[in-house]
């Protein structure tokens, strides 16, 4: 427990990808080794706030969907304007990919 309280969190910029469908979605997080298990977790729950990712997962039982990290972040980065750094990044990403934001 101790040593996952001490572990090093790295906020970052994430994408979902459908290949089936040509689906991209795009998200931000404070800790990027944990966003997949709780995307995850949301999406097979059927509790995702992204009623498009939720039903392009739905419809494909889950199958088929990668997880890419895009970006990292250390703390030093963010340091200052941490939350204006991630929206203009997961803009950044949004914009390159023609993706809908998480």
């Amino acid at each position: 427990m101790a040593a996952y309280k001490e572990r090093k969190v790295t906020a970052g910029i994430f994408a979902l990808r459908c290949p089936e469908s040509g689906q991209v979605w795009v998200g931000q997080a404070q800790d990027m080794s944990a966003i997949w298990s709780r995307t995850g977790f949301t999406l097979r729950h059927g509790l995702h706030a992204s009623r498009d990712l939720q039903a392009a997962w739905n419809e494909r039982d889950g199958q088929g969907f990668i997880f890419e990290e895009l970006e990292r972040f250390d703390a030093e980065a963010l340091a200052i304007g941490r939350a204006r750094i991630l929206n203009e990044r997961l803009a950044h990403w949004a914009a390159a990919l023609r993706a809908m934001k998480l």
